[in-house]
């Protein structure tokens, strides 16, 4: 009888002591992850602090975790967030390919993942992906890009990261256009990575062996500003026409004072709105979200600059 006792208390300790357990995981202040490619471009600190700032609006905890364009990296955040409580991961992807593993891990710990600006190469593994319109943003900048060098002349294209999506989306709606014109020859295309010292350096060696192209055109705004800092370097700046992609705001600056040609402007607080909106929807029943959502992006001229130089 003693003994059976003994066992029916211990049993009623180990249910009370899960339960507790379980309360102690479930209560409190509910956790957003924030999983960032890289924080080295001013872009994409834009994008996580926007994302952490709606986050905590909508009465969540939020940290930024940083993967310095490292996939490996990247995985340990996800390890990190997955065991550490999380109910929902803000995720910019470093790889389009190589940052599919780490969301099928987050799905598998029903952990909802939503892209924002970088998307990844399959279907039904993030919950959802917002998007900027990359595409449609560089055939615009193709256009202007046309009319400003009057469809003849030599030019440099500094693309991104070869293993982003948004590298060959922005190459493709540019060259969508600039093909069409068989007088404007581009004379060397190099991968940036999309960092502003990797631009400078390559446009620097491109200078050596081109010393006679008309424009420049780089897939995001960094390496715009690195394309321009060597053309200054060697005395092109004013006759070499660069034009960028993102609306960051140096370049912002830089076209109204007559240094950089052109520019797409993305939205990266929409998106990161948007993305935050979506897990709070999620963490409240709702399912039915939608595979990708563009986000319409803006050419950025002198014509028009005024309209968006006080919008840092």
């Amino acid at each position: 009888m003693k003994y059976r006792l003994i066992l029916f208390f211990s049993a009623c300790l180990l249910t009370f002591s899960s339960g507790c357990r379980k309360n102690k995981q479930t209560s409190g202040t509910p956790k957003i992850a924030v999983i960032i490619s890289t924080l080295n471009n001013p872009w994409f600190v834009v994008l996580a602090e926007s994302a952490v700032r709606e986050a905590e609006l909508l009465g969540y905890e939020a940290k930024i975790f940083d993967s310095q364009n490292n996939t490996a990296l990247e995985a340990d955040h996800f390890e990190n967030v997955i065991v550490s409580g999380y109910s929902a991961i803000l995720f910019n992807p470093s790889d389009s390919d190589g940052s599919i593993s780490n969301i099928i891990k987050a799905k598998a710990a029903d952990i909802p993942v939503f892209c924002m600006d970088r998307e990844v190469n399959a279907k039904g593994v993030a919950t959802s992906q917002i998007l900027s319109d990359s595409y449609s943003g560089c055939v615009a900048i193709g256009k202007n890009f046309v009319q400003s060098l009057n469809k003849k002349g030599k030019y440099v294209e500094i693309i991104g990261m070869v293993g982003d999506n948004n590298t060959w989306n922005r190459s493709m709606g540019f060259h969508s256009v600039v093909d069409n014109y068989p007088e404007l020859v581009m004379v060397a295309q190099q991968s940036g990575e999309f960092d502003r010292n990797k631009s400078m350096e390559i446009m620097e060696s491109i200078l050596q062996a081109q010393p006679h192209i008309d424009a420049v055109f780089c897939g995001n705004d960094p390496m715009a500003m690195g394309a321009y800092q060597a053309l200054v370097a060697a005395g092109m700046a004013d006759r070499v026409k660069v034009f960028g992609f993102d609306g960051a705001y140096e370049v912002i600056q830089s076209i109204h004072e007559g240094k950089i040609k052109a520019t797409g402007m993305q939205f990266p607080e929409l998106m990161a709105k948007t993305a935050a909106g979506f897990a709070d929807e999620y963490m409240n029943g709702r399912r039915d979200f939608p595979e990708k959502m563009p986000v319409s992006v803006e050419l950025v001229t002198s014509e028009n600059v005024k309209f968006y130089i006080d919008k840092p």
